[in-house]
């Protein structure tokens, strides 16, 4: 294996990574900055009130982007699979 394999072997990894984590991230982004809004323009300062939301809608969205996740993991599973049969 050359160092350009190793280097595209890597790069996919990353993308695949990105991939499979951008819905968990992007829910959790929304969440936080609607959570901060409310707390801003009520006042309401409570550290709690942060966590609990953001817990769940993650929750959520992971079960509802398990298929998604699973597919990208096994096609990404599959490149592999065909570089080390490859040779």
């Amino acid at each position: 294996m050359t160092g350009l394999e190793v280097i595209d072997i890597a790069r996919d990894a990353v993308w695949t990574m990105v991939v499979v984590s951008a819905p968990l991230m992007t829910v959790g982004l929304v969440v936080g900055v609607v959570i901060s809004l409310v707390q801003a323009l009520t006042q309401i300062q409570e550290q709690s009130l942060v966590f609990v939301p953001k817990i769940l809608s993650i929750f959520v969205t992971f079960v509802l982007a398990l298929p998604f996740i699973a597919d990208a993991m096994h096609s990404y599973m599959m490149r592999i699979s065909s570089r080390i049969i490859g040779g």
